[in-house]
């Protein structure tokens, strides 16, 4: 059977899936909003925010002042031997705050944002399986689902994560010279769930081996905090680490008041691969839109997914929305087109930095040379919170126009 049209239908009600609906609704599209699952649900994630994501929550209209959502003022950083905290900095572009929301009601409280102030319809349980193609063109022109109902629309966005079938059944497959992150994390009942900092921890042992990666500590605020390790396969010993048990050890190595135990585990350890850096391109093509995970829109420096998602989306709805309203299929081809050089030109060269780091990090003794001359330095290191986190002003201090020089000359690929 099918079911009635829409303009565009969007693929995956996450952060990326649900910013390109609420933006394309807000243009005068009929927007169609599929969602696999049934909110709320789980999701691996670190649950923290940066302000570039915060930037977009309030964008959106997403109230954030609204119980549930702690607020912390920037990083702790532990390693070296060393503890100390790095603000956020205060930019013209950002808010100088960051949050922590656990991934469990984050995504529905995004998706029922874009249906309340966007006018998204939201179709929860239906499970995308393949691309609809039209026979003469190979266009994408609509969605089929496990219960094989058919969904037609002008226009398809891939927000369906890093195992996006959508892309796979438009052969996209992941690029080999990408990095790529594994995440794994858990809850315990703990006196570190309410905290004004994130934590990361940039010391990962695995025995006598430094990895490139790093721990977590992030507090919820609801009595449990959220605990995990972001590791990166440009080292040699990606493919052999037992990820799970390697955190189960990180944990024992913290102080026993914190209370990182099994007893105190308040759900499973669970992992997510992090396709970084644009791992799968082009983010158009024949009537297919990438955004989010799906094209692997997250950021090589730091692991942080939710912002780059959330931007993409927004991205993608404005070209969309420019292309649908142009006069001839010919011309809104052609407008579609554009898309993946607008994130080249928007991320390119910033991700092609990160790609340069996290290579770098990867060789042996790198890592610990950066974490023992680095650390000590505090100019240095907000420094590098504004190079990880992406936060710069256009037109801001010497540090923002050094980060934005470079980005700008690395070459996008």
């Amino acid at each position: 059977m099918s079911t009635p049209d829409a303009d565009v239908i969007v693929v995956g009600a996450g952060p990326a899936g649900s910013a390109t609906a609420f933006y394309l609704a807000r243009a005068g599209l009929d927007v169609l909003l599929l969602e696999k699952t049934r909110f709320p649900r789980e999701k691996v994630c670190g649950d923290g925010l940066t302000p570039r994501a915060v930037k977009q929550l309030m964008n959106m209209g997403v109230d954030i002042d609204a119980p549930g959502w702690i607020r912390n003022k920037g990083l702790r950083v532990v390693g070296g031997g060393l503890r100390f905290e790095l603000d956020w900095p205060r930019l013209d572009r950002f808010p100088d705050f960051g949050l922590v929301r656990t991934r469990k009601d984050f995504d529905e409280i995004v998706a029922v944002n874009a249906v309340k102030k966007g006018g998204v319809r939201l179709m929860e349980g239906v499970n995308v399986t393949a691309p609809v193609l039209d026979d003469r063109s190979g266009h994408v022109v609509g969605v089929t689902t496990k219960d094989g109902t058919t969904y037609r629309g002008r226009l398809v966005v891939a927000a369906d994560g890093n195992s996006t079938r959508l892309a796979l059944g438009m052969g996209l497959h992941k690029r080999a010279d990408r990095p790529m992150g594994v995440a794994v994390r858990t809850y315990f009942e703990s006196p570190r769930h309410d905290d004004d900092y994130l934590e990361t921890w940039l010391e990962l042992w695995d025995d006598d081996t430094l990895l490139p990666g790093y721990g977590w500590v992030f507090g919820v605020g609801d009595g449990t905090a959220n605990v995990g390790l972001g590791l990166l396969n440009t080292s040699a010993h990606f493919g052999n680490i037992d990820y799970r048990d390697l955190l189960k050890r990180w944990c024992k190595a913290m102080p026993a008041e914190w209370g990182f135990t099994e007893e105190n585990m308040r759900g499973p350890i669970r992992g997510a691969a992090l396709p970084m850096a644009f791992n799968r391109q082009p983010h158009y093509t024949r009537g297919l839109v990438l955004v989010g995970d799906s094209g692997g829109a997250i950021n090589p420096f730091n692991g942080e997914g939710i912002a780059y998602a959330m931007e993409t989306g927004e991205i993608a709805a404005e070209v969309i929305a420019k292309a649908l309203r142009a006069g001839t299929p010919a011309a809104q081809e052609r407008i579609l087109r554009t898309y993946p050089q607008v994130l080249k030109d928007v991320y390119g060269g910033y991700f092609t930095l990160g790609r340069w780091f996290v290579e770098a990090i990867g060789k042996p003794g790198v890592m610990s040379f950066g974490t023992r001359h680095g650390l000590p330095h505090p100019r240095l290191m907000r420094f590098a919170l504004k190079l990880l986190g992406n936060l710069t002003d256009r037109r801001g201090d010497a540090s923002d126009r050094i980060i934005n020089a470079l980005s700008k000359v690395a070459p996008p690929a």
